[in-house]
């Protein structure tokens, strides 16, 4: 399981990145502004972790319970929460209501796991959901140029398979990333840019946090 710091932020859309040498590179400009508002401890709960959260909410939004819960802790109440596994050393040195430093989480040429929830398509076709080729396009085509083709066999088994590829709802589901590098930190902004696209549509909640297949997944301080 991965348990590299990581930090729960919104996708702010994308743009250009321009180097010294003139070498342009499109970048997913993210803002992580997140705070710790709460953890689970291995004594209590049977793991470490911690839970950062984003955007500031009104109280007349959140049940009873949540309020409740903010109030005891003393913090401001956010809006969307994310849990993050971590070993006991990280989870100790954050304490409730403290703002994390993404100069201390992530650095640039570091690799990155993200993870948000795709942008929805609807209902689609098998050539948009699939990539299927779809008919041929001659020899008298005629309202099959988009269509999947066989589902099934006549008599054996006469049914069509389980998992068999056909149209349906496309996208809005988790989606992760692995192994993005780390273009710029922006810490004084709370900015996060990296490398190419991820998931998810503006204004979308996404997850960072260090590459769990890659070296540099922790920045070596």
């Amino acid at each position: 399981m991965n348990q590299f710091p990581g930090v729960v932020g919104r996708k702010l859309g994308m743009t250009q990145l321009i180097a010294e040498d003139g070498t342009v590179t499109a970048v997913t400009v993210i803002e992580a502004f997140a705070v710790v508002v709460g953890k689970r401890t291995r004594e209590k709960d049977g793991y470490d972790a911690v839970i950062l959260g984003i955007d500031a909410v009104k109280e007349k939004h959140q049940s009873k319970a949540v309020r409740g819960a903010f109030k005891a802790k003393n913090i401001e109440p956010k809006r969307t929460q994310r849990e993050f596994r971590c070993d006991a050393e990280y989870a100790a040195a954050k304490e409730i209501g403290q703002a994390i430093n993404l100069d201390e989480v992530f650095e640039a040429g570091q690799f990155l796991d993200v993870a948000g929830v795709s942008i929805g398509r609807g209902f689609s076709g098998v050539v948009r959901r699939h990539k299927f080729a779809g008919s041929v396009q001659t020899h008298g085509t005629h309202e099959y140029r988009r269509h999947g083709g066989s589902i099934g066999t006549n008599m054996t088994p006469g049914r069509t398979k389980l998992g068999m590829r056909m149209c349906g709802q496309h996208g809005n589901k988790r989606v992760s990333v692995l192994s993005q590098r780390v273009a710029k930190v922006i810490a004084d902004q709370h900015l996060v840019l990296v490398h190419g696209g991820v998931p998810g549509a503006k204004g979308g909640v996404v997850e960072l946090r260090g590459a769990i297949k890659r070296r540099g997944g922790r920045p070596a301080k």
